[in-house]
């Protein structure tokens, strides 16, 4: 469990450090410089959108491992509560359509 925390407070950590180059905006009058910088910029706007998708998806495939099995246990015992069940086991999914969204917008915004 602690190689877990510390392996989510790292990538928080690098997350953090990685998004304000990711939305660095740079002006300049020289086109070649300014092309220059977009393409950089392009590459930091990509990093940061699979960050936020990878991570998002990395943390739901976490806990639907742990909803799962507990899942099972609970449903050898209290058949009747499988619909609950399921949909709990499809909670964490929104962390992933969350996680796509903000992908989307540091790709379109920014």
């Amino acid at each position: 469990m602690k190689k877990v925390l510390f392996a989510t407070l790292l990538a928080l950590v690098v997350l953090c450090a990685i998004a304000p180059f990711a939305m660095a905006v740079e002006t300049t009058t020289d086109p070649a410089a300014a092309q220059q910088a977009a393409s950089s910029s392009t590459g930091w706007k990509a990093i940061g959108a699979a960050l936020a998708v990878g991570l998002s998806a990395l943390g739901s495939a976490y806990a639907q491992a742990h909803i799962g099995a507990a899942a099972a246990g609970t449903l050898a015992e209290r058949p009747e509560v499988g619909g609950l069940l399921i949909i709990l086991e499809a909670i964490p999914e929104t962390m992933i359509i969350l996680g796509f969204v903000v992908a989307l917008l540091i790709l379109i915004l920014a």
